[in-house]
């Protein structure tokens, strides 16, 4: 049995018996309540006072029995009380250092700071594409809903190195900055770039200025919330079936659709081809809606005669297994 239902179960069984033995001591010895209660208390702990008046020959038979089960029941609610606290400590134990061994071993990951509902939101949607992450958090309540929620969590301060050591950061292959405070998230793209020079760092922004900052700071990306959720409002009144689609094709729930993006490995399949030769649509499945070319120009809507070179990453739409099949081509 679990010890929180062993508890539950004796503390249960512990009040009952009390509860019958101020009853009982009220109808015999016809005592008021608080002594009865007072009485069944001292009996069953065995602390040795005396009775609170003379027992009747009735009282004395009925406090043989009660003492018997009575004693038994508090003993065992004692120990469930005890394997309950030790348990949980050891499970807590157990569970930081099987946490910690984790967070030591794991890489290619990202780190998200701050788990308010951004940092939640973000984790959400990494969890569900079982992307490996690590949240720091400094706050020991949201720690908690962090650790409930299946998340690897280092507890500290994101503007610290150390505490960013301690998350891998060296290891980490992206980090996002989503606390509350913009001179935070300054702060922490400026330390994260400096610990690891190639990580991506995408940061929470809540003006023109503090984007400007941020980039300047070294994150890669910096994103408004507001803005974001502002112009998703406006499209889901204006272009309502767009924004489902969009939707769906980036969250892949509901529909077996995805929008990906894939680079192109050297030596790959794809490498200095063009997309008329590749012939994706026909062979794949896929469509290809953009080219990120490695010189940072975006093809839209590319040509048929459109090269692709190692180093450019495709934006494709398509189902979920053809576009396994398109990272198969673009990565060997």
């Amino acid at each position: 049995m679990e010890p929180d239902k062993k508890l539950k179960i004796a503390l249960g069984t512990l009040i009952i018996v009390i509860g019958i033995g101020t009853l009982g001591y009220s109808l015999i010895e016809r005592w008021d309540i608080l002594t009865s209660l007072y009485m069944s208390v001292i009996t069953i702990s065995t602390v040795g006072f005396k009775e609170a008046y003379p027992l009747s020959v009735t009282g004395k038979v009925f406090t043989i029995f009660f003492v018997i089960f009575g004693v038994g029941t508090t003993l065992y609610a004692v120990g469930a009380g005890a394997q309950f606290m030790l348990e949980g400590q050891l499970r807590s134990i157990l569970g930081r250092r099987k946490m910690s061994k984790r967070i030591q071993e794991i890489k290619d990951h990202y780190i998200i700071c701050g788990y308010g509902k951004v940092g939640q939101e973000i984790y959400n949607e990494f969890s569900s594409r079982k992307i490996p992450c690590i949240v720091v958090e400094k706050e020991p309540e949201m720690v908690e809903e962090a650790i409930k929620d299946g998340a690897l969590v280092v507890q500290g301060d994101s503007t610290e190195d150390s505490v960013l050591e301690e998350a891998g950061i060296k290891r980490a292959r992206g980090l996002i900055s989503a606390v509350a405070s913009e001179a935070d998230n300054v702060f922490i793209s400026l330390s994260a770039r400096v610990l690891n020079p190639n990580i991506i760092i995408v940061a929470r922004a809540e003006t023109r200025e503090a984007e400007r900052k941020l980039l300047r700071a070294g994150a890669n990306k910096a994103v408004s919330p507001h803005s974001l959720g502002g112009t998703r409002m406006a499209l889901a009144a204006l272009r309502p079936h767009l924004v489902d689609f969009m939707q769906v094709a980036t969250s892949g729930e509901g529909a077996d659709i995805r929008i990906e993006e894939l680079e192109i490995k050297d030596g790959s399949f794809l490498s200095n081809t063009s997309l008329r030769e590749c012939e994706l649509r026909q062979k794949v499945g896929v469509i290809v809606l953009a080219i990120h070319k490695k010189d940072g120009q975006m093809l839209s809507a590319p040509s048929p005669d459109s090269k692709l070179e190692p180093g450019d990453i495709l934006i494709a739409i398509g189902k979920t297994e053809d576009l396994e099949k398109l990272e198969n081509l673009a990565s060997s």
